[in-house]
């Protein structure tokens, strides 16, 4: 017998924990921004002042995600998924996309800001499969459109998202029910793929080399993880102490995106990093838990791909950061600067609440 839903109130466990990350992260933007935001703008407080507008808006989107019932978006999925790809190609256009560091992934908007359309491909991408798999489970269309939304992405120079989409993609496949064989062909193929796009790239080569033996050239291709590893092993199991970090001061690159786990690290320490990683883990249970309280398919499908997507980022972005995997340049959820991740974040938490309004109890 089914049981049906009901509208209740939201996972509250879910939403304070959310908040209490997105807090923390324009914390910690704000205490390592200072020394990038002054050489890049000359103005210190540049980077936080910018993540909270984006914080501001990013509620504001999810909120109105909240509002609105779930179902609807499966009416829209073909119209997100074609705007996204939309946006992913116009990085490509001269005079609207930005290069940086060689890369191509991000739009100009206005001179004042960008966006970086790859962020919010992710959630569009798992809005259409949980729409489409709700209904037929087909391998050839799974394939094309992550096929597709991959290769864009690898011409971007990006390939941590390419490996997060499709991870993501694929455990949304399997729990659409397809048959277990198709997994033996996709599986290797996305190995083979990564392996290709790693040795076929000098930059990527070094990074898995650096990865291998951190010791190598640790004023090249290993800078990046030995000071990383320097911020966390200075640490210990307290930290130096919020503010206290010297290694955010242009010792860590990218110290306010992708390895703003390692000024937690230094400054909060070990019992700091582990208490952030369970309130990661809390959120992606939670979203696992929504999944299986879900009745329509299209629901659970649609929580658990965004369980998952923001499980399999943080782990890649965390594990990154201690040397269990090389450097990929993902996004912290919640925490690395960047409006397009902040708000695809938040979007994609508020869409969590908004399936837990209809579970078939109220989620304790």
């Amino acid at each position: 017998m089914i049981k049906k839903s009901f509208t209740h109130r939201p996972d509250i466990v879910l939403l304070f924990t959310s908040i209490a990350l997105l807090l923390f992260g324009l914390l910690m933007v704000y205490n390592a921004s200072p020394v990038t935001a002054l050489r890049d703008f000359g103005d210190p407080f540049y980077l936080a002042r910018l993540q909270v507008i984006w914080a501001g808006v990013a509620a504001i989107a999810g909120f109105i995600a909240y509002k609105i019932n779930y179902k609807i978006l499966e009416k829209f999925a073909s119209l997100f998924i074609i705007i996204a790809i939309g946006f992913l190609l116009a990085v490509f256009i001269p005079g609207l996309g930005v290069e940086i560091y060689g890369a191509k992934r991000w739009i100009s908007v206005g001179g004042f800001f960008s966006i970086q359309p790859a962020e919010l491909v992710k959630l569009a991408y798992i809005i259409y499969l949980a729409s489409w798999l709700s209904k037929k489970v087909k391998l050839a269309p799974f394939i094309f459109i992550t096929l597709l939304i991959s290769a864009i992405i690898l011409f971007q120079r990006d390939l941590g998202t390419t490996i997060v989409i499709s991870a993501t993609g694929l455990i949304i496949y399997f729990l659409a029910e397809a048959p277990i064989k198709h997994f033996f062909t996709l599986i290797p193929a996305g190995f083979l793929t990564v392996a290709v796009f790693i040795l076929g790239s000098d930059y990527r080569r070094a990074r898995l080399m650096s990865f291998l033996d951190p010791t190598t050239d640790t004023q090249g291709g290993a800078y990046h993880i030995n000071q990383i590893l320097i911020a966390l092993g200075s640490g210990g199991l307290f930290g130096v102490g919020l503010g206290q970090s010297r290694q955010k001061y242009g010792y860590i690159p990218e110290v306010t995106t992708d390895s703003i786990f390692a000024v937690v690290g230094n400054e909060l320490g070990f019992i700091g990093t582990t208490i952030l990683i369970i309130l990661f883990l809390v959120i992606v249970l939670r979203g696992i838990k929504i999944a299986q309280q879900t009745n329509d398919k299209f629901g659970k499908l649609l929580a658990a791909g965004i369980a998952s997507w923001l499980g399999i980022q943080t782990v890649i972005n965390i594990a990154g950061m201690v040397a269990l995997l090389p450097l990929t340049g993902v996004p912290l959820p919640f925490l690395s600067y960047g409006g397009s991740s902040l708000v695809s974040t938040v979007v994609g938490v508020a869409i969590l609440l908004n399936i837990s309004r209809f579970t078939t109890k109220n989620i304790k």
